[in-house]
């Protein structure tokens, strides 16, 4: 049964909240961690992005939570940042980046950051098959006209339809068709990945260092990763390399009926896989950004902004020389949009990402039993009311502080 997890998922283990931890909580710590080492004091904050589809309040962006726990610990107030909420399951981390990028671009920002954060509760209905995913946890990126990390290109590439593969109407936990999901991740990263193209982005894999996909389990990776392979090597030399192995990639003009283009199409790509070529481009470029998913689990909209760091952290660790190689970033949300863009590695990276301690926060987490799972998982439950003790005690962090007089959740910082 572990091998379904290990190999077939390709997750060893996953993250899940206290009793005193949720999507504000993780955001605002996060967050402080941040500011506290970049330096940043709250009038250099501009602007509040949330990205979340784990949100409780229909109406009070989890952003005005936020903002209220940054103001409980450091000077100054937020009372002139714009704050919001962005909602596109997954792929809203990356649509909230876009805009701040879009804010600081057009001039807006008079010289602040903006505090983009993606944090979600990532949980399933007990006994679902997504269940096995789950995941919780925050990311948070500051945006400003100068970037220590990665800067963004002009192009970009979207792939959209109106799809019914995962979706909450009125409800907490997804409602999921996952096996259609899968096909509809694919086919929306396929047109988003031709619509980069038509946009002048050049898609030989050589060209990028990194490609950090959304990574809801790191088995849905390595499909994409294979059929993205496939396709960019579609009519380079690479693909001429590998003819006398394989043949060429099949074309859909050489056959009369549809299914078997598709038959062989799925022939290519298994024998592809196998090829020193793919293996190596995947151990190099696929395999680095996967190395906190396998252990955390899903983190919906962080989960392509967790790829990025894993895989700049191994970069760091193996002394790449990264400095103006391009990443490309594939984020995806159910529904259903993927988008692709290039970023650009920027000078002086490695000390950026080397002040990351995530993999220290991993190893502090601690361990259930399967029946404080169960407890854990209908305390999260909006729909049930579970009184239970902390299994962890906060420590120099925020955490739920009770209900307030209109319902409002509230939240105290624990030194």
């Amino acid at each position: 049964m572990a091998e379904v997890y290990t190999k077939g998922l390709g997750l060893y283990a996953s993250s899940l909240p206290d009793v005193y931890e949720d999507i504000v909580t993780m955001g605002a710590n996060a967050s402080k961690r941040l500011l506290d080492r970049k330096g940043v004091s709250l009038d250099g904050i501009g602007r509040i992005d949330v990205a979340t589809e784990s949100a409780f309040d229909k109406s009070k962006p989890a952003s005005t939570y936020v903002a209220g726990c940054l103001e409980q610990v450091f000077d100054g107030n937020l009372h002139h940042a714009n704050k919001g909420e962005r909602k596109f399951a997954c792929v809203s981390g990356t649509q909230a980046l876009d805009d701040a990028f879009n804010w600081v671009r057009a001039g807006r920002s008079r010289g602040r950051k903006a505090l983009v954060i993606a944090t979600d509760t990532a949980l399933y209905e007990r006994d679902d098959p997504g269940e096995a995913t789950q995941g919780a946890g925050a990311v948070a990126m500051l945006i400003d006209e100068n970037p220590d990390l990665v800067s963004f290109s002009d192009a970009q590439g979207f792939g959209s339809a109106d799809e019914t593969d995962f979706l909450k109407p009125n409800q907490q936990f997804p409602s999921v068709d996952g096996k259609r999901s899968m096909q509809v991740y694919l086919a929306r990263m396929r047109e988003a990945m031709q619509d980069f193209e038509r946009n002048g982005g050049d898609t030989h894999p050589d060209n990028f260092a990194l490609i950090p996909f959304h990574t809801p389990f790191p088995g849905m990776v390595r499909k994409a990763a294979a059929l993205g392979f496939r396709h960019c090597i579609r009519g380079t030399e690479i693909e001429e390399e590998l003819a006398a192995e394989l043949g060429r990639q099949p074309r859909p003009e050489a056959f009369d009926d549809e299914d078997e283009f598709l038959e062989a199409q799925k022939e290519y790509t298994e024998k592809l896989t196998e090829t020193d070529a793919y293996s190596e481009w995947y151990e190099e470029t696929i395999e680095p950004t996967l190395s906190i998913s396998r252990h955390v689990g899903n983190w919906y909209t962080g989960s392509v902004h967790i790829a990025r760091a894993a895989g700049l952290i191994e970069a760091a660790e193996t002394d790449r020389e990264l400095a103006g190689r391009q990443l490309l970033v594939a984020s995806y949300g159910s529904g259903a949009q993927a988008e692709i863009h290039a970023e650009t590695v920027q000078p002086g990276w490695e000390e950026e990402i080397g002040q990351l301690n995530i993999f220290d926060q991993i190893e502090d987490r601690h361990d259930i039993t399967f029946a404080e799972y169960e407890d854990i998982h209908d305390v999260h439950n909006h729909d049930e009311t579970i009184e239970l003790e902390p299994l962890t005690t906060p420590e120099g962090e925020f955490a739920f502080d009770g209900w307030g007089r209109m319902g409002e959740r509230k939240y105290t910082y624990v030194e």
